[in-house]
């Protein structure tokens, strides 16, 4: 499974968690907060992919990024996979 099969996972599974419903066309540019989860269900999200990943490159990161797009999302997950690489 791909980091973003693993990311859409954890959110919908974040989303059946707080009851919340997740827009499921998710693209690059969906802006993340506009995409059905709050706040709570990504710190969800960020956790459930740390206990999957081993990592939480929020914590790992030099100078903090706050992602407002589903692709910086990724991106910051995807740099950080190829790092411990």
């Amino acid at each position: 499974m791909s980091i973003r099969e693993k990311i859409i996972s954890a959110m919908l599974e974040a989303a059946e968690t707080r009851e919340l419903t997740l827009d499921k066309n998710l693209t690059d540019e969906t802006k993340l907060l506009e995409n059905g989860l709050d706040s709570l269900g990504y710190a969800i999200v960020v956790i459930t992919l740390e206990e999957e990943l081993g990592f939480d490159p929020f914590v790992e990161m030099e100078d903090p990024i706050y992602p407002t797009t589903f692709g910086e999302f990724l991106e910051i997950y995807q740099n950080h996979a190829k790092k411990g690489e």
